[in-house]
């Protein structure tokens, strides 16, 4: 097995030395990412298999907004992620088609009938591309995270490789994103609408802030209406919290969220939690009433009640490993 030093080496050649001519290659280096974290029961040192089937999946969750207008709404336009002005990358395009017909939260779109085209062209196109050309360094093969083996309806990652993406989670998906944004911008044809606006990276990446105001109402419901973390009575300026920080993993998942009031909210910012509120999440929002935010935000928000576990134990053994501090009120931190 590599060690992490030739893991973050490889990361940044491939980053340099990679030919990058559509932004498919780093949505596939996030998407990855992703499902190192939100997998259970990942070894240090072992291998971990990924279906492509589940690759498409996060492809199209990482592509769904980007595929909508940008530019405010006085000229919308189009940002374009190759380097073919006339040309959009298929799965922007296959979303769009299906955006147009009036679906616009892909939540909803698993429950369509154009779930299972769109999954098709985002499979094929991780297929024809990205899968087997992002190892291509300096345009020689170097098959560091996973073998080549185009047989195959999945990859599998290398003794060790998922271990050191949830180790350096944060900053594989720090360097995609920026390398991301840095290509868009770098494409001529996108340049004149990108030039002046400042919100490019919450365009492209930020979170929806729908899925909180739709949270809001059965949170208060099952908290019966006190807050998450001090057990006070909340009032008109009760704010929805992710309870694994957004800072940490950057999506939704309905399961992670709890309702605060806004001086605990605003105490615990991006801080883990402690051990005793985990617990308490664990049992309020996972074993009491996992079904139920299942059943009443689905169709908002991504609710899977087990790849919120394995998220929110990926983070807490990340704090144990780097003896992080966890919040514990607003007055008072834990060791991990």
């Amino acid at each position: 097995m590599n060690s992490a030093i030739d893991f973050i080496n490889y990361v940044q050649r491939m980053l340099v030395e990679g030919d990058f001519s559509a932004t498919y290659k780093y949505a596939l280096l996030h998407a990855i990412a992703d499902v190192c974290v939100e997998s259970p029961n990942v070894t240090v040192n072992g291998k971990l298999p990924i279906s492509l089937d589940l690759l498409a999946d996060k492809m199209l969750r990482l592509y769904w907004n980007q595929a909508r207008p940008f530019g405010g709404a006085a000229q919308p336009q189009q940002l374009h992620q190759n380097s073919n002005s006339k040309k959009q990358i298929k799965i922007i395009s296959a979303v769009q088609s299906i955006q147009a017909t009036g679906l616009y939260n892909i939540n909803q779109l698993y429950k369509s009938p154009h779930y299972k085209a769109v999954h098709k062209v985002a499979k094929d196109a991780l297929k024809e591309g990205p899968l087997w050309r992002l190892q291509i360094l300096a345009k020689q093969e170097e098959c560091f995270l996973y073998p080549h083996d185009k047989g195959q309806q999945h990859i599998e990652l290398k003794a060790g490789v998922a271990g050191y993406f949830r180790e350096f989670y944060h900053l594989i998906t720090y360097l995609a994103r920026a390398a991301w944004i840095d290509k868009i911008i770098s494409f001529k044809h996108n340049q004149y609408l990108v030039g002046a606006q400042a919100n490019l990276p919450e365009f492209l990446f930020g979170q929806d802030r729908k899925a909180l105001a739709y949270a809001k109402p059965l949170l208060q419901e099952l908290q019966k209406n006190t807050c998450f973390y001090c057990g006070k009575t909340l009032n008109e300026h009760a704010e929805v919290d992710h309870f694994i920080p957004f800072a940490k993993y950057t999506f939704d998942l309905g399961h992670n969220f709890v309702l605060a009031d806004r001086g605990c909210n605003n105490s615990k910012r991006d801080y883990l939690a402690s051990y005793e509120n985990k617990y308490k999440w664990e049992q309020t929002n996972l074993a009491h009433h996992g079904q139920l935010i299942t059943e009443q935000l689905a169709s908002y928000v991504e609710c899977d009640a087990d790849k919120s576990l394995a998220v929110a134990d990926w983070a807490y053994q990340i704090a144990h490993n780097s003896a992080a501090n966890l919040w514990q009120n607003k007055s008072e931190f834990r060791p991990a």
